[in-house]
């Protein structure tokens, strides 16, 4: 349950909408369970019904984000200009293993449909079968979601990155 929560409040965006999320999820598993198959994976068939149940709500309030692709790519390829150069390939040791607010932040700024698939690949460690089945779009759509979230959440977050210790500045 705390799993569905984490995720529910990063895509929610605050922890009341997301108690209302796990809620109905639970709900929906238990009105639907003769859905759910034996042997399958039941962590991604909850995630399935948390990012329905999540997407129906947009959809119903029309607060869907949509960012176009060549929006998405002219703001990457400013922000990589104005990127200075890093070791990226020399990683200091990892800090505390808890999310920052820059995370948080980062996380939060990206559209919906790449925050979620993030969440339910990287985050929630679901295969890119069940986290395209999760969110209802063709595997290959999702692997495209993931590879631009994560250019976004890269630029977004090198400088966090490198006051945190994990990217070293080139030296002399």
């Amino acid at each position: 349950m705390q799993r569905l929560f984490n995720t529910a409040s990063r895509l929610a965006g605050n922890s009341d909408d997301a108690a209302d999320l796990v809620q109905e999820t639970y709900l929906r598993a238990f009105r639907t369970f003769d859905n759910f198959r034996p042997g399958t994976n039941g962590k991604a068939w909850l995630f399935t019904i948390l990012y329905s149940v999540f997407i129906n709500r947009r959809r119903k309030a029309a607060r869907e984000i949509s960012l176009p692709v060549e929006e998405l790519e002219r703001r990457f390829d400013q922000a990589v200009a104005d990127w200075p150069a890093a070791d990226a390939g020399s990683p200091a040791p990892p800090g505390d293993p808890d999310w920052s607010p820059e995370i948080e932040a980062a996380l939060e700024d990206l559209p919906e449909a790449f925050r979620a698939t993030v969440l339910l690949v990287d985050v929630e460690e679901l295969t890119y079968e069940e986290a395209a089945a999760a969110i209802d779009c063709p595997v290959g759509t999702l692997r495209s979601r993931l590879f631009r979230a994560r250019r976004l959440l890269a630029v977004a977050l090198a400088a966090h990155a490198r006051r945190s210790g994990f990217v070293r500045e080139e030296g002399p």
